[in-house]
């Protein structure tokens, strides 16, 4: 396939984009257009939650699934066989796939929410 063929007519835009879309995901044009995702595109791509039609193949997403169950259960293990008084690990983060957003961090509860809370909680809604 020559890429002259579209200047010469031989090649539709349309084929092309078709080529295209049938790379593989490793290939280095997919991996540019991955790469080049915007921010508001990987957004909503994540608040779908549609992995079907993400970058990577179904054997990718299975890998990446199998690779964050064995360091879940390498976490448990530590945390099994670790001191009650030392210090727990934090957890594995998942590996992130095409569309998700990294994990933000819990909100930590000020002392002032707390409190309004626990007056909520028992019945001074005041």
């Amino acid at each position: 396939m020559d890429l002259l063929d579209l200047h010469r007519g031989r090649l539709s835009w349309r084929r092309l984009r078709i080529l295209i879309q049938g790379l593989p995901p490793d290939s280095r044009t997919m991996t540019a257009m991955r790469n080049d995702t915007p921010e508001d595109e990987l957004a909503a791509q994540a608040e779908g939650g549609e992995p079907e039609r993400a970058r990577w193949s179904q054997l990718e997403q299975l890998l990446a699934v199998v690779a964050d169950r064995i360091a879940r259960v390498e976490y448990v293990l530590i945390c099994a066989n670790t001191d009650s008084k030392s210090k727990v690990p934090t957890p594995p983060e998942p590996i992130r796939r095409p569309g998700a957003k990294p994990l933000r961090a819990k909100a930590k509860l000020s002392e002032a929410s707390a409190d309004r809370l626990f007056q909520l909680i028992n019945g001074g809604a005041s």
